[in-house]
């Protein structure tokens, strides 16, 4: 297949609103990929290359000054060698060998396929919005159900994997993946919630009620001795987190896999601010990202999906935190528990939740015992709420300021994920909550991520536009219809909480949740 093939489907999606639209198109460039191709193709279409980063970024791409070819003979297996070969150039004399690599690669293509390059390698593409509707094509490309397709893609944490399965092996080999300890599965994630007696309504009386942490998510998986950890994208922090990897090597089991959330705790026992979380991730933030030796991570689990060669994913939550509370039943390992009730009264849950205010956490998460374990934000069995509205956005823009603000990048524009595959879709705007820090890491960081480098020179005046890549955390006080954004919908009071460097685009909310907030 030639690489302008995938091209070419990359615009077909782009220029529909829709889903069955991109689906199809997405279907059909599969079924035309030789199985070797799939894997490749399927990265690329969902935004990143195979390899994850290359080690091209935006400084070099853009210096990059090569003649487009006239006419299209790059195949897919050509760039894909071409991005292995990127990925392993290390060492002495690596910046040379990559920009011939590169030279190389844009010589051969044309304009478009050049524009595509840029993209892909930049991360402009990365949004992970495609991802749903990727499943979705898969699906439909090999005739097996979406359902089959979904639960292979939780326990393999890889989409083009997951595809080149489907088309290769159909229904039957798709069952046949599980899950495996030290391969990290793609975390249930919950929806927002109105309120506590709106979640206790809709999900009823056999539910626990736990604390929402203002931490960062955790997967934990132990065989013996060895002790791994991922975060929420399946980025492995194993070398950074040694007190979590103490504290579950030394629990009663031989293998585990553990779910959760760790955070960095004040001598009051009170979160320390989330950037101190983050910071041992090796996340950058507006806050600086040198680790603190004072910031210790304290775990705490609240989901078990393997014990000791039983997997537990399909089982209802009961019977996972009936396990967990056995692992954890010890004295000394009673700590490692998320705090909550099982089955509370309207009462005790409300004193559930204003426990975990009162200790300076976020809000509560309300869960239906009877759920299996199931990656997404795909129904209801899963609810957190918060005092607040509070919305994760991805930052498509800013404009320079004036006054005390005059040379900082401020008022931020706010985008909502396209749950359907498309770009962000701009809900608002917001200057609000921006400390002195904050702003000064925003006019030093953007400039990074500017599609025209030329506005996010200092002294320039007006906007600069982003590629989409940063999540921002916004509370506010609900949403209102609108026709000056194309979403039909704009935030109201919206002012900065944080920034997320846990969170991609892919996780941020989508237009559908703003459009709940509407009154």
């Amino acid at each position: 297949m030639l690489f302008s093939d995938v091209v070419a489907t990359s615009a077909a999606v782009g220029a529909t609103r829709s889903r069955k639209e991109k689906s199809a198109a997405l279907a059909e460039r599969l079924t035309a990929a030789d199985p070797s191709e799939v894997p490749a193709v399927v990265a690329w279409l969902t935004g990143e290359p195979l390899q994850g980063r290359i080690g091209a970024g935006w400084r070099t791409l853009s210096s990059l000054d090569v003649a487009p070819a006239a006419e299209a003979s790059l195949g897919v297996a050509d760039v894909d060698a071409l991005f292995d070969e990127l990925a392993a150039t290390a060492g002495s004399g690596s910046a040379a060998r990559r920009r011939d690599l590169l030279d190389r690669l844009y010589g051969a293509a044309t304009a478009d396929e050049q524009r595509f390059l840029h993209r892909l390698l930049t991360g402009e593409l990365r949004q992970g919005a495609l991802e749903g509707v990727m499943v979705d094509a898969i699906a439909a490309a090999a005739d097996v159900g979406l359902a089959t397709v979904r639960r292979a893609f939780m326990l393999s944490g890889r989409l083009p994997g997951t595809a080149a399965t489907a088309l290769d092996g159909g229904t039957a080999a798709l069952e046949e993946v599980g899950l495996e300890v030290g391969r990290p599965i793609r975390p249930m994630l919950a929806s927002p919630g109105d309120s506590l007696d709106a979640a206790l309504d809709a999900l009823g009386a056999d539910v626990t009620v736990e604390h929402k942490l203002d931490g960062a998510r955790i997967q934990v998986h132990r065989d013996g001795d060895e002790v791994r950890v991922w975060t929420r994208t399946l980025r492995e922090i194993t070398s950074g987190v040694p007190e979590v990897i103490a504290r579950v090597r030394a629990l009663p089991c031989r293998t585990a896999v553990l779910d959760g959330e760790t955070l960095a705790l004040d001598d009051d026992g009170r979160p320390r601010p989330f950037q101190d979380t983050m910071s041992r991730f090796g996340s950058e933030g507006p806050d600086g990202d040198t680790p603190s030796e004072e910031a210790v991570l304290s775990p705490f689990f609240f989901d078990l999906l393997h014990l000791d060669g039983v997997d537990l994913v399909d089982e209802p939550l009961e019977t996972r935190l009936d396990a967990l509370a056995g692992l954890l039943a010890a004295e000394e390992h009673a700590p490692l528990r998320m705090p909550g009730a099982r089955r509370p009264s309207a009462e005790e849950a409300a004193a559930v939740l204003d426990e975990a205010l009162g200790r300076g956490h976020e809000g509560v998460v309300v869960k239906d015992l009877a759920a299996p374990y199931a990656a997404g934000r795909r129904g209801k069995a899963w609810q957190k709420v918060k005092p607040v509205h509070t919305l994760d956005l991805v930052v498509l823009g800013a404009e320079w300021g004036y006054g005390r603000r005059t040379g900082s990048l401020s008022n931020i524009h706010l985008g909502a994920r396209d749950p359907d595959g498309g770009e962000p879709v701009m809900v608002g705007k917001t200057f609000k909550g921006m400390t002195d820090e904050l702003l000064a890491w925003q006019t030093s960081t953007f400039p990074e991520y500017a599609l025209d480098p030329d506005t996010a020179r200092p002294a320039q005046h007006g906007e600069v536009l982003l590629r989409p890549a940063l999540v921002v955390e916004i509370a506010l006080d609900g949403a209102q219809r609108s026709t000056r954004y194309p979403g039909g919908v704009a935030l109201r009071f919206a002012r900065v909480l944080r920034y997320r460097p846990d969170k991609t685009p892919a996780e941020a909310d989508t237009l559908d949740a703003v459009r709940a907030l509407l009154a």
